[in-house]
């Protein structure tokens, strides 16, 4: 039994998630059946760094795959890829020591939500399109107040009693591209739903209906409007995983209406 790091970009636009689920097509289940035709294995396990939710993309998630097989990686992923549909690709695969673990060894997670300020023709399945001039100065004052460790509560539908809605973020980072809105979030973890519904809130200050100290209220004091304010799926990307000893690395941007070529720092 081999263990295998699989570095994952997927369109999450047709898909129910990452995470296999009875009666609903995931981007981990389409990969599990493409794994089982190549290898011939039934029993084997693959696992993502944490699950996207419906809608959700990736630019680099990341899996451990544990299975029975003589291939070398190149050809391992190559066949896989001849089995997926146009909308997942597996970028690369290396063997791993076993004691490797997708989620557990990942030290940060970075996302980037992609906001358009125009009407495209192109992109639509990968931004929030947002009509309304943002205050981009206020949004960038709000952001700072998410980053520490703080209880997320408020911006999850996940029940605190069942698992700690405490998180800790490192950076929140509001960048202009062209005709495009980029947030940058990096963290050690994040909650269902959290980067939606700080994205939201986010947008709902740039629109002038918060100002940037209601979102410290808002983590001291949970209420329901960042349920409210929730972003839709399609501007979401899982961009980045990072594991021990991984080298710096330039971060990948979503497909949209950009034009400057302006990177988020690495």
């Amino acid at each position: 039994m081999a263990r295998f790091k699989l570095l994952i970009e997927y369109a999450g636009t047709r898909y129910s998630g990452w995470q296999i689920q009875n009666n609903a097509r995931t981007v981990q289940g389409e990969i599990e059946r493409a794994v089982r035709e190549v290898t011939g294995e039934r029993a084997f396990e693959l696992y993502g760094s944490g699950r996207t939710d419906a809608g959700v993309h990736a630019l680099g998630q990341v899996a451990h795959l544990d299975v029975r097989t003589s291939l070398p990686p190149g050809t391992l992923v190559g066949r896989i890829n001849d089995l997926l549909p146009a909308d997942i690709h597996v970028l690369g695969a290396s063997k791993v020591a076993h004691r490797f673990h997708a989620r557990h060894d990942a030290v940060s997670r970075t996302y980037v939500y992609q906001v358009a300020r125009r009407r495209t023709a192109f992109a639509k399945p990968f931004v929030w399109w947002v009509k309304d001039d943002l205050r981009v100065g206020a949004m960038r004052e709000a952001a700072r107040a998410f980053t520490g460790r703080q209880d997320f509560r408020g911006f999850t539908d996940d029940d605190p009693d069942d698992k700690s809605t405490l998180v800790e973020v490192a950076t929140v980072e509001v960048i202009e591209d062209a005709d495009a809105l980029l947030l940058v979030v990096n963290g050690s973890h994040f909650l269902w739903k959290m980067v939606r519904r700080m994205t939201g809130v986010l947008v709902e200050v740039g629109r002038g209906g918060l100002e940037p100290d209601d979102v410290k209220r808002l983590l001291v004091s949970p209420s329901g409007l960042p349920a409210q304010l929730t972003a839709p799926a399609s501007g979401l990307f899982l961009a980045r995983v990072v594991y021990p000893g991984d080298p710096p690395s330039t971060l990948p941007l979503p497909p949209g209406p950009r034009g400057n070529g302006v990177r988020p720092p690495v």
